[in-house]
């Protein structure tokens, strides 16, 4: 990371959400290859319960902890759905941790966006929650010039206020990203105190490193992942499509328009905009003199959008933060080792998974079940609140995010409507779900579904989805 690289900083906030007994959060994951798993009854060595996981909850009936065999029952019918192909999942108590019920809960599968949990878990576990990311304008090494230092927020937007919007929302004072313009506001009411109305500016981008174009880049579901960029580098950044298309090269167009906001502001900037020749210097160095700077939302508030929407760019800029805190290179490979480290850490059994991303776009990424349901059974734990986010940012079933068209009349799945929080997860012939659930005698659990099938997304999904709301009707003693 170079020294100019960009801050990311604790100021005001704090980590997002409280965790309701009542909370659902349902989880399916995809397998890869091999045969259509048959389930185990009663899984052999149960994986030991995460590290800092909630107690046992007391209690009568209300609490009972479901049985392999009755949740074998319960499943049954579900898990025979042909449209769901080669199948494993993996059910255990949030409380504990203890897996309840598998079939091919160790096998690694295919996690298609499923993959940003352990992101998110690792970014919470390594990042405090009130973190904001920082960009910042510095005077340059040259005489004359000014820097744009890119600090890894892709939400940083060059739209109005008034026109920004969150899941389809107005943003409020929480979710509200910096804004572009407030940046130019300040940086040429400083260059004004000091003097000076014309400036040539470069932009810093040494915050990352290594090839910033993802494997499966299309520019749609992901631009390049760079340290500097306006709208997630959308081309229309009031797009309310999944997929809207993204510039060629967002760090240079994020630059120009802040060029042009600065003239709107009475500065004169001189020539294009062009990448620094250098690192510029950290803040804190001497002799930097900082013109501008505008802050993210939380760290924690962030992980909560990229779950709720399963925004790839945003994975993205959070794994390379983990990066960072972790003392690796911000690249896709030192992300995905950071994140590793991190999760093997917190105890969760990394040996047999595969991370090349932080977004799961990535088809050679392998997670088994198992080790999403321990992810999800640390985002629960009475001794983790940091991590409750991540629980907080899940979908609800018919309401939000990437569930919020599932879960209809019609479905199969329609009662679990609102009592169903998880991520999901796609791709070519790849569907997952990965969240918590609250049976019908009051416990949570957690689950996680991996497919890969032929059959249409669509009809996958809609099957994970009656599988998951079984989970909501059974007490499963």
């Amino acid at each position: 990371m170079g020294a100019g690289g960009g801050a990311a900083r604790r100021r005001g906030g704090t980590a997002a959400g409280l965790f309701g007994a009542g909370l659902l959060v349902a989880g399916t994951v995809l397998a890869a290859g091999g045969a259509h798993a048959q389930p185990s009854a009663a899984p052999t060595a149960p994986p030991p319960a995460p590290v800092g996981v909630l107690a046992a909850v007391d209690g009568g009936p209300g609490t009972a902890v479901p049985t392999a065999q009755g949740l074998q029952q319960a499943l049954a019918t579900a898990l025979a759905d042909k449209s769901l192909g080669e199948v494993t999942l993996a059910v255990a108590d949030a409380a504990t941790g203890q897996l309840l019920y598998g079939a091919g809960e160790n096998t690694p599968a295919t996690p298609a966006s499923t993959t940003k949990l352990a992101t998110s878990i690792a970014a919470l576990s390594l990042i405090p929650g009130d973190t904001r990311l920082t960009t910042r304008v510095v005077r340059g090494a040259d005489p004359g010039t000014i820097t744009l230092v890119g600090g890894g927020d892709p939400t940083l937007t060059a739209l109005p206020a008034d026109q920004v919007r969150i899941g389809g929302q107005p943003a409020d004072a929480d979710t509200a990203p910096a804004s572009l313009d407030v940046l130019a506001q300040r940086t040429a009411a400083t260059l004004r105190s000091l003097g000076t109305t014309e400036v040539r500016l470069d932009y810093d981008l040494s915050m990352y490193g290594g090839n910033p174009q993802h494997r499966n880049h299309d520019a749609q579901n992901i631009a390049l992942v760079q340290p500097l960029m306006v709208d997630e580098g959308r081309v229309d950044p009031k797009s309310r499509d999944d997929a809207p298309d993204r510039v060629a090269d967002p760090a240079a167009a994020a630059a120009e328009a802040f060029a042009a906001l600065l003239r709107a502001q009475g500065i004169t900037v001189t020539g294009g905009a062009k990448p620094a020749a250098s690192p510029a210097p950290a803040p804190s160095a001497p002799g930097t003199v900082v013109l501008g700077e505008v802050d993210s939302p939380t760290v924690a508030r962030l992980v909560e959008r990229l779950l709720t929407t399963s925004d790839n760019q945003l994975a993205e800029a959070i794994a390379r933060q983990v990066a960072v805190a972790a003392h690796q290179p911000a690249s896709f490979e030192g992300a995905a080792a950071a994140v590793s480290q991190e999760l093997t850490r917190l105890g969760v059994p990394m040996g047999n998974a595969v991370l090349n991303d932080g977004s799961g776009l990535h088809p050679g990424n392998a997670i088994p079940p198992a080790v999403l349901v321990r992810l999800l059974a640390l985002a629960a734990s009475e001794q983790q609140p940091a991590l409750r986010p991540v629980l907080t940012g899940l979908p609800v079933a018919g309401f939000t995010g990437t569930l919020d068209k599932r879960y209809g009349s019609g479905s199969g799945s329609a009662d679990a409507a609102g009592l169903i929080r998880a991520k999901t997860g796609t791709l070519s012939g790849v569907n997952t779900l990965a969240g918590t659930a609250v049976d019908a005698d009051g416990r949570l659990l957690a689950f996680a579904v991996m497919t890969r099938t032929t059959a249409p997304a669509d009809t996958a999904r809609a099957a994970m989805d009656r599988l998951a709301a079984r989970l909501t009707t059974c007490g499963c003693r």
